[in-house]
C-alpha cells in the first residue's frame, strides 16, 4: 500500500482525536510512525492502527475506515497521476478511477495493487458496483464514495452489500437523491 494512505491517515488521526491520541495509538500498535508518501508499506500495519484506534476512541473500526476514506478523498484527488479536469458527476468520476486512474498508478508503482471495480449497471441515477481487494477495507472504499458525492456536490444514498464474508468483494448500489 502506497504510502501517501498512511502519511494521510496520521494526519486526520492527529487533527480529530490530537497528536496525544495519535501518538498513543502508535505506541500501542508498536508502529514508530516513519511512513513517506512514496512508499510502500504492509496494509496490515494500517488495519492494526485502525483496530487500536477504535479501541482507544470506542469509534467501530468500520466507522473509522469510513470516516477516513470520507476525509482523504480530496487529498487523493490533489496527488492523482492524471488530470481529472471534466469530471462532473460522481459516477464519472468512479469509473474514471477503474479505467484510468488505477490503471496509471499501476505504471507509476508496478508494485501497487489497487483495488478493482466492476460496473454491473448504470443509470442517470444508479450505479451498482462490485469492489473487489484483497485488503479487506471496503469501509474506506464507502467514505472514498461518499467524499466524491460531497466534492461534485451531489447527495447520495449508498448499500453496501458484502458479497464474500472477509469484504474483500462487496457491491455498492449507489443512488443519486433527486
Amino acid at each position: 500500500m502506497k504510502g501517501i494512505i498512511f502519511t494521510e491517515f496520521l494526519d486526520i488521526v492527529e487533527s480529530a482525536f490530537g497528536m496525544e491520541v495519535c501518538q498513543q495509538m502508535l505506541d500501542e500498535a508498536f508502529d514508530e510512525g516513519s511512513y513517506t508518501a512514496v512508499g510502500s508499506y504492509d496494509h496490515k500495519d494500517l488495519v492494526k492502527l485502525i483496530i487500536t484506534l477504535s479501541k482507544i476512541t470506542s469509534v467501530p473500526a468500520e466507522d473509522l475506515q469510513e470516516v477516513y476514506g470520507k476525509a482523504v478523498f480530496t487529498r487523493l484527488l490533489e496527488s492523482l497521476p492524471i488530470p481529472v479536469d471534466g469530471q462532473t458527476s460522481t459516477f464519472t468520476f468512479i469509473k474514471k478511477v477503474e479505467e484510468h486512474i488505477h490503471i496509471e498508478v499501476k505504471k507509476l508503482y508496478p508494485d501497487a495493487t489497487p483495488p478493482r471495480f466492476e460496473f454491473i449497471s448504470e443509470t442517470e441515477s444508479q450505479m451498482v458496483m462490485d469492489y473487489r481487494s484483497a485488503r479487506c477495507m471496503s469501509h474506506v472504499c464507502l467514505g472514498l464514495i461518499k467524499g466524491c458525492a460531497e466534492h461534485f456536490n451531489q447527495t447520495i444514498e449508498v448499500e453496501m452489500e458484502p458479497i464474500v464474508n472477509d469484504q474483500s468483494h462487496v457491491r455498492f448500489n449507489i443512488l443519486l437523491a433527486a
